[in-house]
Formats: C-alpha cells, structure tokens, sequence
C-alpha cells in the first residue's frame, strides 16, 4: 500500500466534508457527499476492498445522491421570504 496516496486521499476526504458543512446551497451540498461518497471508494479500492469499493461507489455516491436530489427537487419552502 502506498501511503502517500491514502495521504492525499484523507485530505481530499477531509475538504470535500468541509466543503458539505459550509456550502449554503443544498444542490451543491448533495454534490459534494456524492464526490466524499466517491473518494471514500477510491480509499476502500486502495486498501483493498474492491467489494466494499463497489458497493459505496453505487449506493453512496449513486443512489443516495439521486434521492437527496429528487428530494430536494420535491419540496417546497414554507414561507416565501
């Protein structure tokens, strides 16, 4: 295992979450947990868990990211301000 890889891995991980906290809009939010989803697989595939890689890389970065969109696309704001 290289570790200057699982390195830079683990500082992406850490900008794409801070990123998530800070964004005010919520699309761009949902962005970012998609691409933290994704740099999380590319971690699990670097230690070695292709499986585990596989099964975050589609459910987290692929189907939880389209329902926090349709979510998102669905609602409605109570008051108009």
């Amino acid at each position: 295992m290289i570790w200057q890889i699982d390195f830079w891995l683990l500082v992406i991980l850490i900008i794409t979450a801070l990123v998530a906290l800070s964004v005010h809009d919520l699309l761009a939010a949902v962005a970012a947990l998609a691409a933290y989803s994704f740099f999380v697989a590319l971690l699990f595939s670097q230690m070695g868990a292709i499986d585990v890689a596989f099964v975050e890389a589609t459910l987290g970065a692929g189907i939880s990211g389209v329902l926090f969109i349709v979510a998102l696309f669905l609602t409605r704001r109570r008051s108009e301000d």
